[in-house]
């Protein structure tokens, strides 16, 4: 297959956003999208440098130019604006790829604190979640999570709903209902559907940047390219790179 073109954002940290590309071991091209005159540019790289580099990051994608995109650390909010305006949607579905300190991969949704919260959305993100699931080679099922056991019903409102809206995601989709025992989704499935992005965020969060295990990146699913979300706050966007690629071929095995 040709050499495929990848791009990553840069708007700060341009020597950890160059060392990911040498660590990720690709076959990719990778050019750095980055404001003009940023520091640490590494000039043995292909740079395409503009006053927004996240509209010209999303441009390129959808003109065909870059086959894959990598957030890298460019603003989140200007970024998957430009993303949104490029595709022509209203909204975007990610689901974060992760890996436990087991070495266990799962996907993670939603993640985004403005997402999964209706039933509606929940539906959609669970089932494109376990079509991503499947073109990783992971398909082992998807789990349903709410803020609590079933016997916790009347212990507080906020906790009802949750119950609630877990119930009717889990009927509408088939998917089981794991209540609030993300240890036992963990063991069955390989993708976990939070209860909302707040609490998919902060699960993220603590398994990525405060425990022992790893982010491969966040994909979008719910558009026609592939863009993979990550965090400023991440170490190192290797594994994004390497997502990116593989799902830009179609590979058969995600290492």
């Amino acid at each position: 297959m040709p050499v495929g073109r990848i791009g990553i954002g840069v708007s700060t940290d341009a020597l950890k956003v160059k060392g990911s590309v040498e660590r990720a071991g690709i076959d990719s091209r990778v050019t750095l999208y980055a404001p003009p005159g940023l520091p640490g540019l590494p000039g043995d790289f292909s740079v395409a440098e503009g006053e927004k580099p996240w509209e010209m990051l999303a441009r390129d994608l959808y003109a065909g130019r870059i086959d894959a995109a990598v957030r890298g650390t460019l603003p989140s909010g200007a970024a998957l604006q430009a993303l949104k305006e490029a595709a022509g949607v209203d909204h975007l579905e990610r689901a974060a790829l992760l890996e436990d300190g087991k070495g266990r991969k799962f996907l993670l949704a939603p993640v985004g604190i403005d997402e999964g919260w209706t039933v509606v959305d929940r539906v959609a993100i669970a089932r494109r979640a376990g079509e991503l699931a499947t073109r990783l080679g992971l398909g082992k099922g998807v789990a349903i999570l709410s803020g609590g056991r079933l016997s916790d019903a009347g212990r507080h409102p906020r906790v009802d709903e949750s119950l609630a809206q877990a119930e009717l995601v889990a009927r509408l989709t088939g998917f089981p209902h794991f209540e609030i025992l993300i240890e036992d989704a963990a063991e069955t499935c390989s993708v976990i559907i939070a209860p909302d992005g707040i609490c998919g965020n902060l699960v993220f969060r603590t398994l990525a940047l405060l425990g022992c295990g790893h982010g491969h990146g966040a994909p979008v699913m719910n558009i026609d390219h592939v863009f993979i979300d990550t965090s400023r706050a991440s170490p190192d966007y290797a594994n994004a790179l390497r997502l990116a690629e593989f799902l830009a071929k179609g590979n058969k095995t995600l290492k």
